[in-house]
Protein backbone atom coordinates (compact mmCIF):
# COMPACT_ATOMS: atom_id res chain seq x y z
CA UNK A 1 0.00 0.00 0.00
CA UNK A 2 2.83 2.42 0.76
CA UNK A 3 4.74 1.60 -2.09
CA UNK A 4 1.47 2.26 -4.06
CA UNK A 5 0.39 5.53 -2.80
CA UNK A 6 4.54 6.75 -3.08
CA UNK A 7 4.44 5.38 -6.44
CA UNK A 8 1.34 7.56 -7.67
CA UNK A 9 2.96 10.67 -5.47
CA UNK A 10 6.10 10.40 -7.84
CA UNK A 11 3.69 10.35 -10.68
CA UNK A 12 2.46 13.70 -9.60
CA UNK A 13 5.65 15.15 -9.19
CA UNK A 14 7.12 14.13 -12.39
CA UNK A 15 3.74 15.60 -14.35
CA UNK A 16 4.37 19.39 -11.63
CA UNK A 17 7.88 19.06 -13.15
CA UNK A 18 6.09 19.40 -17.32
CA UNK A 19 8.65 16.04 -17.78
CA UNK A 20 7.81 14.16 -21.14
CA UNK A 21 8.64 12.48 -23.98
CA UNK A 22 12.36 13.54 -24.21
CA UNK A 23 12.03 15.50 -27.42
CA UNK A 24 14.26 18.38 -28.04
CA UNK A 25 11.75 21.45 -27.86
CA UNK A 26 11.24 22.65 -31.76
CA UNK A 27 11.94 26.51 -32.18
CA UNK A 28 8.21 28.71 -32.22
CA UNK A 29 7.16 29.64 -35.30
CA UNK A 30 4.52 32.12 -34.71
CA UNK A 31 3.99 35.57 -35.16
CA UNK A 32 7.41 37.59 -33.87
CA UNK A 33 7.08 40.22 -30.79
CA UNK A 34 6.35 43.45 -33.47
CA UNK A 35 2.81 41.43 -34.89
CA UNK A 36 1.93 40.57 -30.94
CA UNK A 37 -1.54 42.90 -31.21
CA UNK A 38 -1.50 43.40 -27.41
CA UNK A 39 2.15 45.26 -27.50
CA UNK A 40 1.16 47.04 -31.19
CA UNK A 41 -2.31 48.55 -29.14
CA UNK A 42 0.30 49.80 -26.23
CA UNK A 43 2.66 51.18 -28.80
CA UNK A 44 -0.44 52.72 -30.63
CA UNK A 45 -1.77 54.37 -27.49
CA UNK A 46 1.56 55.68 -26.20
CA UNK A 47 2.25 57.37 -29.45
CA UNK A 48 -1.69 59.18 -29.34
CA UNK A 49 -0.57 60.10 -25.47
CA UNK A 50 2.85 60.35 -24.47
CA UNK A 51 3.62 64.67 -23.72
CA UNK A 52 7.67 64.07 -25.09
CA UNK A 53 5.82 63.07 -28.67
CA UNK A 54 3.80 66.89 -28.24
CA UNK A 55 6.73 68.65 -27.05
CA UNK A 56 8.63 67.06 -29.84
CA UNK A 57 6.14 68.20 -32.17
CA UNK A 58 5.50 71.32 -30.99
CA UNK A 59 9.37 72.16 -31.19
CA UNK A 60 9.23 71.45 -34.99
CA UNK A 61 6.31 73.72 -35.76
CA UNK A 62 8.46 76.20 -33.56
CA UNK A 63 11.45 75.76 -35.94
CA UNK A 64 9.71 76.10 -39.25
CA UNK A 65 7.70 79.43 -38.09
CA UNK A 66 11.67 80.70 -37.91
CA UNK A 67 12.42 79.63 -41.13
CA UNK A 68 9.75 82.43 -42.86
CA UNK A 69 10.82 85.28 -40.67
CA UNK A 70 14.81 85.02 -41.40
CA UNK A 71 14.15 85.64 -45.22
CA UNK A 72 12.01 89.01 -44.45
CA UNK A 73 13.72 91.94 -44.50
CA UNK A 74 13.74 94.33 -41.96
CA UNK A 75 11.24 96.51 -40.69
CA UNK A 76 10.55 99.69 -42.34
CA UNK A 77 11.45 102.80 -39.99
CA UNK A 78 8.95 106.06 -40.37
CA UNK A 79 10.24 109.30 -38.56
CA UNK A 80 8.19 111.83 -37.91
CA UNK A 81 9.69 115.52 -36.98
CA UNK A 82 9.72 119.27 -37.43
CA UNK A 83 11.99 121.71 -37.62
CA UNK A 84 11.74 125.45 -36.49
CA UNK A 85 13.11 129.03 -36.54
CA UNK A 86 13.13 130.30 -32.77
CA UNK A 87 11.89 128.82 -29.63
CA UNK A 88 9.03 131.66 -29.56
CA UNK A 89 6.74 130.12 -31.54
CA UNK A 90 6.08 127.80 -34.23
CA UNK A 91 7.15 129.51 -37.47
CA UNK A 92 6.06 126.85 -40.38
CA UNK A 93 4.44 129.02 -42.87
CA UNK A 94 6.17 131.43 -41.91
CA UNK A 95 9.91 131.34 -42.14
CA UNK A 96 11.28 129.23 -45.11
CA UNK A 97 13.20 127.33 -43.19
CA UNK A 98 10.86 125.98 -40.95
CA UNK A 99 9.31 122.72 -41.90
CA UNK A 100 7.70 119.47 -41.30
CA UNK A 101 10.03 115.89 -42.35
CA UNK A 102 8.03 112.94 -43.16
CA UNK A 103 10.77 110.41 -43.46
CA UNK A 104 10.50 106.61 -44.41
CA UNK A 105 13.51 104.25 -44.93
CA UNK A 106 13.81 100.48 -45.46
CA UNK A 107 17.39 98.35 -45.39
CA UNK A 108 18.01 96.01 -47.85
CA UNK A 109 20.94 92.90 -46.55
CA UNK A 110 23.24 92.55 -48.97
CA UNK A 111 22.53 89.89 -51.36
CA UNK A 112 22.36 86.35 -50.15
CA UNK A 113 22.20 87.18 -46.40
CA UNK A 114 18.89 86.27 -46.41
CA UNK A 115 18.40 83.11 -47.75
CA UNK A 116 21.60 81.73 -46.28
CA UNK A 117 19.46 82.80 -42.53
CA UNK A 118 16.41 80.88 -44.13
CA UNK A 119 18.80 78.00 -44.88
CA UNK A 120 21.06 78.48 -41.63
CA UNK A 121 16.30 78.46 -39.77
CA UNK A 122 15.49 75.44 -42.12
CA UNK A 123 18.57 73.48 -40.53
CA UNK A 124 17.25 74.19 -36.74
CA UNK A 125 13.71 72.92 -38.34
CA UNK A 126 15.22 69.28 -39.79
CA UNK A 127 17.09 69.09 -36.16
CA UNK A 128 13.51 69.11 -34.26
CA UNK A 129 12.65 66.62 -36.48
CA UNK A 130 15.33 64.31 -35.58
CA UNK A 131 14.73 65.08 -31.92
CA UNK A 132 11.40 63.35 -32.85
CA UNK A 133 12.39 60.65 -34.33
CA UNK A 134 14.22 59.70 -31.60
CA UNK A 135 11.54 60.00 -29.32
CA UNK A 136 9.79 58.01 -31.59
CA UNK A 137 12.46 55.42 -31.76
CA UNK A 138 13.10 55.38 -27.67
CA UNK A 139 9.53 55.42 -27.17
CA UNK A 140 8.47 52.12 -29.11
CA UNK A 141 11.67 50.83 -27.67
CA UNK A 142 10.77 51.26 -24.00
CA UNK A 143 7.11 50.16 -24.48
CA UNK A 144 8.56 46.67 -26.03
CA UNK A 145 11.06 46.24 -23.57
CA UNK A 146 8.58 46.96 -20.96
CA UNK A 147 6.25 44.45 -22.16
CA UNK A 148 8.66 41.92 -22.48
CA UNK A 149 9.74 42.63 -18.82
CA UNK A 150 5.75 41.90 -18.13
CA UNK A 151 5.82 38.78 -20.03
CA UNK A 152 9.00 37.70 -18.09
CA UNK A 153 7.88 38.25 -14.83
CA UNK A 154 4.57 36.31 -15.55
CA UNK A 155 6.05 33.34 -17.22
CA UNK A 156 8.43 33.40 -13.71
CA UNK A 157 5.15 33.30 -11.91
CA UNK A 158 4.02 29.97 -13.68
CA UNK A 159 7.40 28.53 -13.25
CA UNK A 160 6.96 29.74 -9.33
CA UNK A 161 3.40 28.21 -9.63
CA UNK A 162 4.94 24.70 -10.96
CA UNK A 163 7.86 24.74 -8.34
CA UNK A 164 4.86 25.18 -5.79
CA UNK A 165 3.19 22.50 -7.14
CA UNK A 166 6.61 20.31 -6.73
CA UNK A 167 7.30 21.10 -3.45
CA UNK A 168 4.08 20.31 -2.02
CA UNK A 169 3.70 17.18 -3.68
CA UNK A 170 7.70 16.39 -2.50
CA UNK A 171 6.27 16.89 0.51
CA UNK A 172 3.93 14.26 0.03
CA UNK A 173 6.60 11.53 -1.01
CA UNK A 174 8.46 12.56 1.78
CA UNK A 175 5.76 12.14 4.40
CA UNK A 176 4.88 8.45 3.23
CA UNK A 177 8.74 7.66 3.16
CA UNK A 178 9.06 9.77 6.27
CA UNK A 179 5.68 7.68 7.83
CA UNK A 180 7.42 3.99 6.46
CA UNK A 181 10.84 4.77 7.94
CA UNK A 182 12.45 5.08 4.66
CA UNK A 183 13.27 8.68 5.52
CA UNK A 184 14.73 11.09 7.61
CA UNK A 185 12.41 13.89 9.45
CA UNK A 186 14.56 16.47 8.54
CA UNK A 187 13.63 15.75 4.73
CA UNK A 188 10.02 16.18 5.49
CA UNK A 189 10.97 19.47 7.58
CA UNK A 190 12.92 20.87 4.81
CA UNK A 191 10.17 20.57 2.05
CA UNK A 192 7.87 22.76 4.42
CA UNK A 193 10.48 25.17 5.04
CA UNK A 194 11.00 25.49 1.41
CA UNK A 195 7.21 26.31 0.50
CA UNK A 196 6.92 29.13 3.15
CA UNK A 197 10.24 30.39 1.21
CA UNK A 198 8.14 29.93 -1.88
CA UNK A 199 5.45 32.33 -0.31
CA UNK A 200 7.93 34.83 0.39
CA UNK A 201 9.27 34.80 -3.27
CA UNK A 202 5.74 34.57 -4.40
CA UNK A 203 4.95 38.10 -2.90
CA UNK A 204 7.90 39.98 -4.47
CA UNK A 205 7.27 38.60 -7.91
CA UNK A 206 3.54 40.27 -7.72
CA UNK A 207 5.38 43.50 -6.62
CA UNK A 208 7.34 43.28 -9.52
CA UNK A 209 4.66 42.29 -12.07
CA UNK A 210 3.07 45.53 -10.23
CA UNK A 211 5.69 48.26 -10.93
CA UNK A 212 5.90 46.50 -14.44
CA UNK A 213 2.68 47.21 -15.43
CA UNK A 214 2.91 50.89 -13.83
CA UNK A 215 5.50 51.26 -15.97
CA UNK A 216 3.63 50.22 -18.94
CA UNK A 217 0.69 52.23 -17.94
CA UNK A 218 2.50 55.25 -17.50
CA UNK A 219 4.22 54.87 -21.12
CA UNK A 220 0.62 54.54 -22.64
CA UNK A 221 -0.72 57.04 -20.46
CA UNK A 222 -2.85 55.14 -18.09
CA UNK A 223 -3.40 55.10 -14.12
CA UNK A 224 -1.16 52.93 -13.12
CA UNK A 225 -3.14 50.30 -11.56
CA UNK A 226 -5.07 49.66 -14.91
CA UNK A 227 -5.08 45.89 -15.80
CA UNK A 228 -2.79 44.96 -18.88
CA UNK A 229 -3.81 41.11 -20.24
CA UNK A 230 -1.42 39.40 -21.70
CA UNK A 231 -2.02 37.05 -24.55
CA UNK A 232 1.30 35.07 -25.06
CA UNK A 233 4.32 33.52 -23.44
CA UNK A 234 7.97 33.90 -24.26
CA UNK A 235 8.15 30.28 -25.07
CA UNK A 236 6.29 30.49 -28.06
CA UNK A 237 7.88 33.54 -29.40
CA UNK A 238 10.50 33.21 -32.47
CA UNK A 239 13.40 34.23 -31.87
CA UNK A 240 14.64 37.67 -33.66
CA UNK A 241 16.44 36.51 -37.55
CA UNK A 242 20.26 36.61 -37.18
CA UNK A 243 21.54 38.77 -39.45
CA UNK A 244 23.69 37.94 -41.71
CA UNK A 245 25.23 40.91 -43.36
CA UNK A 246 27.32 42.78 -40.94
CA UNK A 247 27.97 45.73 -42.97
CA UNK A 248 24.34 46.17 -44.23
CA UNK A 249 23.44 46.17 -40.70
CA UNK A 250 25.58 48.74 -39.71
CA UNK A 251 24.89 51.04 -43.16
CA UNK A 252 20.99 51.04 -42.34
CA UNK A 253 22.46 51.97 -38.75
CA UNK A 254 24.12 55.12 -39.89
CA UNK A 255 21.83 55.76 -42.19
CA UNK A 256 18.66 55.56 -39.67
CA UNK A 257 20.44 56.92 -36.32
CA UNK A 258 19.13 60.35 -35.50
CA UNK A 259 22.54 61.37 -33.33
CA UNK A 260 24.38 60.90 -36.63
CA UNK A 261 21.99 62.60 -38.29
CA UNK A 262 22.14 65.86 -36.06
CA UNK A 263 25.71 65.76 -35.71
CA UNK A 264 26.24 65.49 -39.58
CA UNK A 265 23.36 68.44 -39.56
CA UNK A 266 25.40 70.46 -36.79
CA UNK A 267 28.88 70.32 -39.07
CA UNK A 268 26.24 72.01 -41.95
CA UNK A 269 25.05 74.17 -39.88
CA UNK A 270 28.30 75.75 -38.62
CA UNK A 271 29.24 75.91 -42.91
CA UNK A 272 26.43 78.28 -43.18
CA UNK A 273 26.90 80.38 -40.27
CA UNK A 274 30.51 80.59 -42.00
CA UNK A 275 29.04 81.78 -45.37
CA UNK A 276 26.80 84.36 -43.14
CA UNK A 277 29.22 85.34 -41.45
CA UNK A 278 31.94 86.15 -44.57
CA UNK A 279 28.16 88.15 -46.23
CA UNK A 280 27.99 89.73 -43.41
CA UNK A 281 31.54 91.81 -44.30
CA UNK A 282 29.41 93.47 -47.06
CA UNK A 283 27.46 96.43 -45.96
CA UNK A 284 23.50 96.48 -45.85
CA UNK A 285 21.99 99.33 -47.89
CA UNK A 286 19.16 101.32 -46.27
CA UNK A 287 17.21 103.83 -48.77
CA UNK A 288 14.88 106.63 -47.43
CA UNK A 289 12.89 109.06 -48.67
CA UNK A 290 11.37 111.99 -46.95
CA UNK A 291 8.92 114.86 -47.47
CA UNK A 292 9.44 118.32 -45.52
CA UNK A 293 6.10 120.81 -46.27
CA UNK A 294 6.86 124.62 -45.01
CA UNK A 295 3.05 125.48 -45.18
CA UNK A 296 2.04 129.28 -46.26
CA UNK A 297 3.44 129.57 -49.31
CA UNK A 298 6.29 127.78 -49.32
CA UNK A 299 7.29 124.88 -52.10
CA UNK A 300 7.10 121.73 -50.20
CA UNK A 301 10.86 120.51 -49.74
CA UNK A 302 12.16 116.66 -50.63
CA UNK A 303 14.76 114.25 -49.42
CA UNK A 304 15.89 110.92 -51.25
CA UNK A 305 18.88 109.02 -49.84
CA UNK A 306 21.07 105.66 -49.23
CA UNK A 307 22.74 104.75 -46.84
CA UNK A 308 25.40 102.16 -46.06
CA UNK A 309 27.22 100.48 -42.97
CA UNK A 310 31.20 100.31 -42.76
CA UNK A 311 32.14 97.21 -41.78
CA UNK A 312 35.21 99.01 -40.51
CA UNK A 313 35.54 96.21 -37.60
CA UNK A 314 36.08 93.38 -39.69
CA UNK A 315 39.10 92.04 -38.75
CA UNK A 316 37.31 91.81 -34.54
CA UNK A 317 34.14 90.90 -35.58
CA UNK A 318 32.82 88.86 -38.93
CA UNK A 319 36.76 87.59 -39.18
CA UNK A 320 36.61 86.33 -35.44
CA UNK A 321 33.08 84.73 -37.06
CA UNK A 322 33.97 82.51 -39.83
CA UNK A 323 37.12 81.58 -37.62
CA UNK A 324 34.73 80.37 -34.51
CA UNK A 325 32.41 78.60 -37.06
CA UNK A 326 34.69 76.97 -38.78
CA UNK A 327 35.84 75.70 -35.89
CA UNK A 328 32.84 74.66 -35.07
CA UNK A 329 32.40 72.92 -37.92
CA UNK A 330 35.47 71.09 -37.58
CA UNK A 331 34.32 69.86 -34.34
CA UNK A 332 30.71 68.79 -35.07
CA UNK A 333 32.53 66.85 -37.92
CA UNK A 334 35.11 65.22 -35.74
CA UNK A 335 31.73 64.55 -33.25
CA UNK A 336 29.93 62.61 -36.67
CA UNK A 337 32.83 60.54 -37.34
CA UNK A 338 33.27 59.80 -33.30
CA UNK A 339 29.25 58.36 -32.89
CA UNK A 340 29.57 56.68 -36.09
CA UNK A 341 32.50 54.90 -34.78
CA UNK A 342 30.39 54.31 -32.02
CA UNK A 343 27.91 53.05 -33.76
CA UNK A 344 29.53 50.65 -35.71
CA UNK A 345 30.89 49.14 -32.19
CA UNK A 346 27.46 49.00 -31.00
CA UNK A 347 26.09 47.62 -34.02
CA UNK A 348 29.17 44.97 -34.02
CA UNK A 349 29.00 44.35 -30.27
CA UNK A 350 24.72 43.80 -30.66
CA UNK A 351 25.33 41.53 -33.17
CA UNK A 352 27.70 39.08 -31.82
CA UNK A 353 25.73 38.84 -28.56
CA UNK A 354 22.52 37.77 -30.54
CA UNK A 355 24.51 35.23 -32.26
CA UNK A 356 25.24 33.77 -29.02
CA UNK A 357 22.15 34.55 -27.40
CA UNK A 358 20.21 32.63 -30.59
CA UNK A 359 23.41 29.71 -30.16
CA UNK A 360 22.21 29.61 -26.58
CA UNK A 361 18.58 29.57 -26.92
CA UNK A 362 19.23 26.53 -30.02
CA UNK A 363 21.22 24.42 -27.16
CA UNK A 364 18.70 25.43 -24.50
CA UNK A 365 15.48 23.95 -27.43
CA UNK A 366 17.66 20.89 -28.22
CA UNK A 367 19.98 20.06 -25.62
CA UNK A 368 19.91 21.47 -22.01
CA UNK A 369 16.11 21.13 -21.52
CA UNK A 370 16.07 17.94 -22.86
CA UNK A 371 19.15 16.85 -20.99
CA UNK A 372 17.73 18.22 -17.80
CA UNK A 373 14.22 16.42 -18.23
CA UNK A 374 16.35 13.38 -18.91
CA UNK A 375 18.17 13.95 -15.69
CA UNK A 376 14.45 14.42 -13.43
CA UNK A 377 13.44 11.37 -14.85
CA UNK A 378 16.33 9.24 -14.21
CA UNK A 379 16.96 10.54 -10.65
CA UNK A 380 13.11 10.13 -10.12
CA UNK A 381 13.81 6.24 -11.44
CA UNK A 382 16.86 5.84 -9.21
CA UNK A 383 15.40 7.21 -6.03
CA UNK A 384 12.40 4.42 -6.45
CA UNK A 385 14.29 1.84 -6.48
CA UNK A 386 16.35 3.40 -3.22
CA UNK A 387 20.02 4.14 -5.12
CA UNK A 388 19.79 8.35 -4.55
CA UNK A 389 18.47 10.33 -2.03
CA UNK A 390 15.29 12.42 -1.93
CA UNK A 391 17.68 15.44 -2.09
CA UNK A 392 19.07 14.46 -5.50
CA UNK A 393 15.55 14.28 -6.78
CA UNK A 394 14.52 17.81 -5.22
CA UNK A 395 18.06 19.08 -6.80
CA UNK A 396 17.44 17.62 -10.50
CA UNK A 397 13.94 18.64 -10.58
CA UNK A 398 14.72 22.30 -9.08
CA UNK A 399 17.95 22.11 -11.72
CA UNK A 400 15.17 21.69 -14.80
CA UNK A 401 13.01 24.56 -13.60
CA UNK A 402 16.34 26.82 -13.20
CA UNK A 403 16.95 26.34 -16.98
CA UNK A 404 14.06 27.00 -17.64
CA UNK A 405 14.14 30.00 -16.19
CA UNK A 406 17.39 30.69 -17.90
CA UNK A 407 15.96 29.49 -21.06
CA UNK A 408 13.15 32.45 -20.60
CA UNK A 409 16.07 35.14 -19.55
CA UNK A 410 17.49 34.27 -22.55
CA UNK A 411 14.62 34.54 -24.40
CA UNK A 412 14.38 38.30 -23.60
CA UNK A 413 17.60 39.01 -23.85
CA UNK A 414 17.81 38.13 -27.35
CA UNK A 415 14.29 40.10 -27.88
CA UNK A 416 15.97 43.07 -26.06
CA UNK A 417 19.08 42.89 -28.35
CA UNK A 418 16.79 43.36 -31.70
CA UNK A 419 15.06 46.18 -29.68
CA UNK A 420 18.17 47.92 -29.37
CA UNK A 421 19.18 47.29 -32.75
CA UNK A 422 15.79 48.70 -34.05
CA UNK A 423 15.79 52.04 -31.70
CA UNK A 424 19.28 52.22 -33.19
CA UNK A 425 20.53 52.92 -29.51
CA UNK A 426 24.52 54.11 -28.79
CA UNK A 427 24.31 52.24 -24.99
CA UNK A 428 25.98 48.87 -24.94
CA UNK A 429 24.17 45.69 -24.74
CA UNK A 430 22.42 44.93 -21.65
CA UNK A 431 21.66 41.41 -19.78
CA UNK A 432 22.92 37.97 -20.32
CA UNK A 433 24.12 38.53 -23.38
CA UNK A 434 26.83 40.61 -22.13
CA UNK A 435 28.23 38.17 -19.82
CA UNK A 436 26.80 34.79 -20.46
CA UNK A 437 28.30 32.89 -17.54
CA UNK A 438 25.05 31.14 -17.48
CA UNK A 439 20.94 31.26 -16.00
CA UNK A 440 19.94 32.18 -13.03
CA UNK A 441 18.73 29.26 -11.08
CA UNK A 442 14.94 29.38 -10.55
CA UNK A 443 13.48 29.99 -6.94
CA UNK A 444 13.79 28.08 -4.24
CA UNK A 445 15.63 25.26 -6.62
CA UNK A 446 18.84 27.08 -5.17
CA UNK A 447 17.79 25.64 -1.76
CA UNK A 448 17.99 21.80 -2.36
CA UNK A 449 21.34 22.46 -5.12
CA UNK A 450 24.95 21.19 -4.51
CA UNK A 451 27.73 23.26 -4.80
CA UNK A 452 28.27 22.22 -8.58
CA UNK A 453 24.50 23.61 -9.54
CA UNK A 454 24.82 26.49 -7.73
CA UNK A 455 28.11 27.13 -9.34
CA UNK A 456 25.78 26.95 -12.39
CA UNK A 457 23.61 29.03 -11.29
CA UNK A 458 26.00 31.69 -11.11
CA UNK A 459 25.52 34.72 -9.04
CA UNK A 460 21.51 34.68 -8.96
CA UNK A 461 21.24 34.96 -5.38
CA UNK A 462 23.61 38.03 -5.12
CA UNK A 463 20.99 39.27 -8.08
CA UNK A 464 17.40 38.65 -6.47
CA UNK A 465 18.97 40.11 -3.44
CA UNK A 466 19.48 43.42 -5.21
CA UNK A 467 16.25 43.59 -6.38
CA UNK A 468 17.21 44.05 -10.24
CA UNK A 469 18.14 42.36 -13.66
CA UNK A 470 17.87 44.44 -17.03
CA UNK A 471 16.59 41.43 -19.00
CA UNK A 472 14.96 39.09 -16.08
CA UNK A 473 13.17 39.82 -13.10
CA UNK A 474 14.28 38.61 -9.58
CA UNK A 475 13.09 35.79 -8.59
Amino acid sequence: MVVTAFQAVLAVVLAAAGTGGGDAVSAPSGPSLLDDPVLRSLVKEAMERRPELVQARAEIRAQQERVPQSRVLPDPMLAVGIQNDGFSSIQIGKMETSFVSIMASQTFPWSGKRGARGELAGLGAREAELDLRRVLLSLAADIERAYLDVLLVRDQQGLLTRLESLWAQSEAVTRVRYESGEAAQSDLLRAQLERNRLRQRRWSLLAEERSRVALLNRLRGHAPGDAIATTRTLTDLPDPPQVLDPQQALAEAQAESPELKKALLAGESADRRVDLAKRDRWPDVTVSAAIMPRGGNFVTMWQAGVAVNLPVWAAQKQTRAIAENQARGEAARSGAEALRQLLGQRVSERLAALEALLESNRLYRSGLLVQSEATVKSTLAQYQVGRVTFASVLEALGGYLGDMNGFLESVVAAQRIAVAQREISLDPPEGPAAGGMGAPAMPGAGATATAATAKRAGSSAASGAQGSASAGAPM
